[in-house]
């Protein structure tokens, strides 16, 4: 109760009365209201210091806004009547920064996820900050808290058995700058992260756009159009096995390729083949309108990174490639080998459905908070 009352009082509404509860609950709910918000929270510690009826909350309020006063936090200055100043030195602690990240490679809906790791700030320790981030809608899933070297490492182990995608270590700054690219997208899509990304919204600032720091995902390089018709062989690779067009977007096409297909017109295989090859170009164009062109160009460069980073240097060329003619608009996007395949790929998923083999919420490449 007394932790749903502070956060009410923090959005702007009346101070909670929290003289019936214990000390130790006050403490912890105080606590863990510095916790989650930081700087945000002073204001209402200080009117609580100052306005709340009971002495208690009084003394519990001037506690927690001395430890964030230790910390390193601003804080509003006393105003009313009965207010104390903040006594005893202050232990100046180094504002929380992100020393550590991971990041997974991408998968067939644009989803992927970061670890980001926090040190420093009030409280001091180590915290982890655990996001699944998507290319068309931004923050999926967030979690994360306290957390020990020792259990991070253990974590770390666990996830890499069990992760189908490449897990490699980032610099710190480009992982929050992925992060930001995220709250940027939220921002201009109207939506609202997951609740649970409240405690962390803080550390993450806006950045321009392009940032700087992303822009090595899809380099200004000259096209190697040989590499990009190779880069076909990409998709037999395990990690983007899941990679192929949304399969409810080419419904219509994979249906008609059904129907050319089991056709009992008798005609050349030449005209077989243009019906079919027709047929794809449509669903092509459908994918991969300017947008879905740019966010598959990023997506290979993303990839291409991946490879770099696990020492593949390859499939790392053949993505840098392909991401090169996704980006290249001068290119008529029907002519893209690779956006070829995806599209047949997804058309074949889509067909499976029409015939009753797969179920369409199972093969869908729409981002799951989206379908919800």
């Amino acid at each position: 109760m007394s932790a749903s009352a502070l956060e009410a009082a923090l959005g702007g509404g009346p101070l909670p009365d929290l003289a019936g509860i214990s000390d130790a609950a006050l403490d912890e709910a105080l606590r863990e209201l510095g916790r989650r918000h930081g700087a945000a929270a002073a204001p209402l510690l200080r009117r609580l210091a100052e306005d709340a009826p009971d002495k208690g909350t009084r003394k519990g309020a001037r506690r927690e806004l001395y430890r964030l006063a230790q910390a390193g936090v601003t804080l509003p200055e006393a105003t009313g009547a009965g207010a104390r100043p903040l006594a005893g030195p202050l232990i100046r602690r180094e504002p929380e920064r992100a020393t550590a990240a991971w990041i997974s490679g991408i998968d067939g809906a644009g989803s992927r996820a970061a670890w980001i790791v926090f040190e420093g700030g009030h409280g001091g320790g180590m915290r982890l900050c655990s996001l699944i981030l998507n290319d068309e809608v931004g923050i999926l899933e967030s979690a994360g808290g306290p957390v020990t070297r020792k259990r991070l490492d253990a974590e770390q182990r666990a996830l890499r058995e069990t992760q189908k995608l490449p897990w490699v270590a980032a610099p710190p700054e480009r992982a929050a700058a992925l992060v930001a690219e995220a709250l940027a997208l939220h921002a201009a899509l109207g939506t609202a992260p997951p609740p649970e990304f409240a405690r962390w919204r803080a550390l993450f600032h806006p950045r321009p756009a392009p940032d700087p720091l992303l822009a090595d995902a899809v380099p200004p390089v000259a096209v190697d159009r040989d590499a990009a018709d190779q880069a076909v062989s990409l998709l037999e690779l395990p990690e983007l096995g899941g990679w192929f067009v949304d399969p409810a977007s080419v419904r219509e096409e994979a249906v008609a390729l059904l129907e050319a297909r089991d056709s009992r017109l008798v005609v050349s295989d030449q005209i077989k083949a243009e019906r079919e090859a027709a047929i794809v170009d449509r669903a092509v164009a459908r994918s991969f309108a300017p947008p879905a062109r740019q966010r598959w160009a990023r997506r290979l460069g993303e990839m291409a990174l991946i490879f770099d980073a696990t020492a593949r240097p390859e499939p790392a060329a053949l993505a840098r490639a392909s991401a090169a003619v996704f980006a290249d608009t001068e290119r008529p996007v029907e002519s893209v080998a690779l956006a070829r395949a995806l599209a047949l790929r997804g058309l074949e998923v889509a067909g499976e459905v029409t015939l009753g083999r797969a179920r369409l919420d199972d093969v869908s490449r729409t981002p799951a908070r989206r379908r919800a």
